[in-house]
């Protein structure tokens, strides 16, 4: 790993700013988990509070449990494949985050219904939670607003949402995460106006004063070898056929294993991608069908080109972003991360678990591992995509 000579291994306790306080559990019973994050997380400034959850929560008991103990704050959230602290990965418990009215407006929205979903509701939306944010008289709108969205990451809904509600952005950047389930792929959920849902989204809107920006990295490099959708199902993301061959037995050839080996660890390290206008997004494989087919977490179409990709150093990438960042910024109050389980997967198979722990430590990286990635409208896989905000700028 590159040294980084702007931010330090670790922050000083007496340098961090109070504007966004950041709660980890692993207490297994909600009533509990609520009261540790409460006790944590409740501030006189309190005006918003975001987490990322396990699945193995009974939800329904989790959300009446934060409700209760949060008293009336702003809550939402989603579920997770793992859980990313301040100190590094985690599993099987809840990481939030608190935001204070003096430094952020924090406002929200619920997608109810992402299949209905269109650019009136996105626009209405938008419109409503900017009023909301103006209001509060943080900072001005313009240059000192970001949107972050989670959305259930089984919907198969991401790329025809998120294209809309960037339409009505405007430019406000966008970044966010679609909700796992800890690989199980059997339910994932989002949380807002009191409840966790499916088939929904939120989207969050910040207003701060503090300077941020919005970003999304991968570090994955393009081979030689492609392939061509020729037969597919859009709708379920299914792809039947690769170069005219069951699409099962092409990739097994691609990537030189049986069909019966072919499993999300595969996946991780022979992704595919498809390349639209000079960037590449990589299209990841959930899985293999018992009919020979491949369902990925993107939307694939007939006849696109699907390039074999490789991997670079992993956190050495990460690590060059947010040095280049921190340079322009300063050092991080917070990084707030959409870190796709791919990644998590790939990090842990090369044993880089504990070199993964020291960066996220050294630039406070909290957040969660998703399904899918969002990047100003676009839905991405096999990314980091976050937010980097940094601590204030005293006597400015």
């Amino acid at each position: 790993m590159m040294a980084s000579p702007v931010v330090p291994d670790t922050l000083p306790t007496e340098l961090l700013t109070e504007s966004v306080l950041v709660a980890h559990t692993l207490a297994t019973s909600p009533e509990i988990a609520a009261q540790e994050l409460a006790r944590q997380l409740m501030h006189p400034s309190l005006c918003g509070v975001m987490f990322f959850c396990s699945v193995e929560y009974t939800l329904d008991m989790l959300g009446a449990a934060m409700e209760a103990h949060f008293g009336g704050v702003r809550l939402c959230g989603c579920t997770t494949a793992g859980e990313i602290g301040g100190d590094g990965y985690s599993r099987s418990g809840i990481i939030a985050l608190g935001f204070t009215q003096e430094t952020f407006s924090f406002e929200y929205a619920v997608i109810d219904d992402l299949t209905t979903f269109d650019l009136n509701t996105a626009q209405t939306l938008t419109d409503r939670l900017i009023t909301r944010c103006e209001s509060a008289r943080v900072a001005p709108i313009k240059g000192h607003t970001f949107v972050m969205t989670l959305l259930d990451g089984l919907s198969a809904c991401e790329e025809r949402v998120l294209a809309t509600l960037n339409a009505a952005l405007a430019g406000i950047p966008h970044f966010g995460g679609s909700a796992g389930d800890d690989n199980h792929l059997a339910g994932t959920h989002v949380y807002g106006n009191g409840e966790f849902r499916t088939t929904a989204a939120i989207v969050v809107m910040i207003n701060t004063q503090l300077d941020f920006e919005v970003f999304s990295t991968h570090h994955l490099r393009a081979t030689d070898d492609k392939m061509v959708v020729t037969a597919v199902d859009r709708k379920q993301r299914k792809v039947f056929e690769l170069n005219a061959e069951p699409a099962a037995n092409a990739y097994a050839d691609l990537v030189g294993l049986p069909i019966s080996q072919l499993n999300e660890d595969v996946f991780a390290r022979h992704p595919l991608a498809v390349k639209l206008h000079d960037q590449t997004y990589v299209r990841a494989i959930q899985s293999v069908n018992p009919d020979g087919s491949l369902t990925f977490y993107c939307a694939v179409e007939k006849g696109i080109v699907l390039t074999a990709m490789h991997a670079g150093p992993i956190l050495d990438d990460l690590q060059a972003w947010l040095d280049t960042i921190a340079a322009r910024l300063g050092p991080p109050a917070l990084v707030i991360g959409c870190d796709c389980f791919l990644r998590r997967l790939e990090i842990g198979q090369d044993d880089q678990d504990k070199a993964a722990s020291q960066l996220m430590r050294r630039f406070r990286i909290v957040g969660f591992n998703s399904y899918g990635e969002h990047y100003d409208g676009v839905h991405l896989n096999q990314t980091f995509s976050g937010v980097y905000l940094s601590r204030p700028r005293h006597g400015d």
